[in-house]
């Protein structure tokens, strides 16, 4: 079912979502839940939804981006190289966002590649790298989980944030 996404003004955003215990019927709905949510956003279109951003305060997100989707849940980083900011080409700095607070945009340092034990939808418990923009979508989600939102980094590394008009233009915005 798709589901509301909870603005970044809304206090629930800012809890510590709780684990999950077992992988039973309540959860293979959230998952679903997450999945239709995310399929939807189009305009902007999203790469991560984090249970926390649908009301549910539970350790689980999603990731859907270039055709690689999957869901992580008792996401916990174990190793994160020193940050940088990411890019997908050598000359292009990726405008982080977030669908809680949708067209508003900045440029954030983040790790390049993380190391993340998590257990998949099937119940299996997996560790493994991911690098590159993924590993910025991943660290994303699970600072969700943890109550923080990519405006708090943002204030955190002193960096700007921009609104994306309808008309493409980027305008800086106070924080």
């Amino acid at each position: 079912m798709v589901r509301k996404i909870l603005p970044a003004k809304d206090p629930f955003l800012r809890q510590v979502a709780k684990p999950v215990a077992i992988i039973d019927k309540k959860i293979l709905e959230v998952i679903k839940d997450l999945k239709d949510t995310l399929a939807v956003q189009k305009d902007p279109e999203g790469v991560g939804l984090a249970a926390p951003q649908i009301g549910k305060n539970l350790r689980i997100f999603y990731l859907s981006y270039k055709g690689r989707s999957e869901v992580f849940i008792n996401p916990e980083i174990l190793y994160k190289a020193p940050e940088k900011l990411i890019s997908e080409e050598e000359n292009e700095k990726i405008m982080e966002g977030c669908l809680s607070l949708p067209y508003y945009y900045g440029s954030l340092l983040r790790s390049p590649e993380v190391k993340l034990k998590y257990t998949n939808e099937s119940g299996l418990e997996k560790i493994r790298k991911i690098s590159g923009f993924p590993a910025q979508i991943v660290q994303h989600e699970v600072d969700h989980l943890n109550g923080v939102l990519f405006v708090d980094k943002l204030l955190e590394q002193k960096k700007k944030l921009f609104k994306i008009s309808n008309d493409e233009d980027w305008e800086e915005v106070d924080l």
